[in-house]
């Protein structure tokens, strides 16, 4: 494996991308960037106001924190790359960096998609058993909860990695996708990648399938609970934090779960860049929108910090 890694490393890789050069895709390209754009500003906003909001230091908004951050570094590993070869023309990229796309991607999405899956089990402790919330949720268990998350995305990421970039290229360097996508880099090797395949989708469905069984338990249960609540208007609070929850993980999970459980036979290249939009793109500037816009506290807080900064200028 050693010689195939020092004989491939020595090449680039062509991303063939998603865009031509034609006028409607600029404006695509154009739309692309400035999402991206208010995805990174979404972002950094919601984690700064969490840190620095004392009324924000509970358990729900330390994981929103932490998708924050995934989410940021997720479009900081994919745009840039993708619009610096569309603006240059170029559209490569070297043997060391796929490797390091790859292993970026696949810990951030690993990562985001358990932590979907613990988030709400998070919700069901706070609605189904609010008296022992702060002992359930405690400050450790939050962490080991985060830990966790991070400690098998970034496992699954280095093992992906290291199993994609030890095989041979000797053929084509032409990856039909718009950054270093496992599944197509694999089309690209010369040798047999069988064993691979298994790895990924039982990767895939470990990562994927066992976060979503926790969320689908947990919001079945939190609907039971939320059903048997005398108060209408607590019901509707629980019912609307919940909603927005389900909202982020039905557009992560399901363009995630398109792309890499679906059998092989109705894979399509242009199927799956349109769809990775979603995941890389799209969902990274709607989570801040959807957990923000929808809620009181984080509203506030931002008014607050606004205050403090007009206060501020004035004096």
């Amino acid at each position: 494996m050693e010689i195939q890694w020092n004989q491939s490393s020595t090449y680039n890789f062509v991303l063939l991308g998603i865009f031509s050069h034609s006028p409607a895709d600029l404006v695509l390209c154009s739309v692309v960037m400035l999402v991206s754009t208010a995805a990174l500003c979404g972002n950094v906003l919601l984690i700064v106001l969490i840190y620095t909001d004392p009324r924000l230091h509970t358990p729900m908004y330390f994981f929103l924190s932490q998708l924050s951050l995934m989410d940021l570094m997720l479009v900081c590993n994919i745009v840039p790359k993708m619009v610096a070869n569309f603006l240059s023309g170029t559209k490569s990229i070297s043997f060391v960096g796929c490797g390091i796309q790859i292993g970026f991607f696949v810990s951030l999405v690993g990562s985001e998609g358990l932590l979907l899956g613990l988030m709400a089990y998070d919700r069901y402790v706070a609605i189904s058993r609010p008296l022992h919330y702060p002992i359930l949720m405690s400050p450790r268990v939050c962490l080991q909860i985060a830990g966790s998350s991070w400690s098998f995305g970034i496992l699954d990421g280095m093992i992906q990695m290291v199993a994609a970039m030890s095989l041979p290229y000797c053929g084509s360097r032409s990856v039909d996708h718009f950054f270093c996508e496992v599944s197509a880099l694999l089309k690209l090797a010369c040798a047999d990648t069988s064993l691979f395949d298994s790895l990924l989708f039982a990767c895939c469905v470990f990562m994927l399938l066992l976060p979503f069984s926790i969320i689908v338990s947990s919001y079945a249960r939190i609907l039971g609970a939320v059903l048997r609540m005398r108060f209408v208007q607590a019901r509707k609070k629980a019912l609307a934090t919940c909603s927005s929850h389900l909202t982020a993980v039905s557009l992560f999970y399901g363009a995630a779960m398109f792309i890499y459980l679906r059998p092989r036979r109705y894979r399509a290249p242009g199927h799956d860049k349109v769809v990775s939009i979603f995941y890389t793109v799209l969902t990274p500037m709607l989570n801040p929108l959807i957990y923000s816009l929808r809620n009181r506290e984080v509203m506030g807080a931002l008014r607050r910090g606004l205050d403090l900064c007009r206060i501020g200028s004035q004096h």
